[in-house]
């Protein structure tokens, strides 16, 4: 029997605005980046029930790493637009890098994109107004899109 599932859809380019560092119209009410931060705006598709969607923000540093594996941790805070009442997210720092201690047989290192973990990384879905994040300059920022699978279990007893 299948368990109710979440299936994870990666928007293509061409199928997603990029993330962009706003100057339109539709930010101008939010506050500038810092010098140490950056802004980027997501500009979400509208789409067949929103209300089912959820938008996860995927932020990570590229790091010097080798056979362990490592994560970085980090908060995305909700904030306001005072008088507006429009919400924007804010990653003030990054910590770590947390990582495993396994014997790495070589000691060879290379270059890799770390993930940041923490909370509220999961937003709710809504294509009407823009979702605008600041982090620190040095971290890449992506999203994906939450939908819910087509199968649908009744709890057991």
């Amino acid at each position: 029997m299948k368990s109710s599932v979440l299936f994870c859809t990666l928007l293509a380019s061409l199928a997603a605005p990029p993330l962009s560092a706003a100057s339109n119209k539709d930010v101008k009410m939010f506050p500038p980046a810092t010098e140490q931060q950056q802004r980027n705006v997501i500009r979400l598709p509208a789409l067949d029930n929103e209300q089912e969607r959820k938008v996860e923000i995927l932020i990570s540093k590229p790091l010097e790493v080798d056979c362990n594996r490592q994560r970085l941790t980090g908060d995305l805070v909700e904030d306001t637009v005072k008088g507006w009442g429009y919400s924007y997210y804010t990653l003030s720092e990054v910590k770590g890098p947390v990582s495993t201690m396994m014997a790495c047989p070589n000691n060879d290192k290379h270059q890799a994109q770390v993930p940041v973990y923490g909370e509220g990384f999961l937003l709710r879905y809504n294509s009407r107004l823009p979702v605008v994040l600041y982090a620190p300059k040095d971290v890449t920022i992506q999203y994906r899109i939450w939908q819910p699978g087509e199968v649908l279990n009744a709890s057991a007893e």
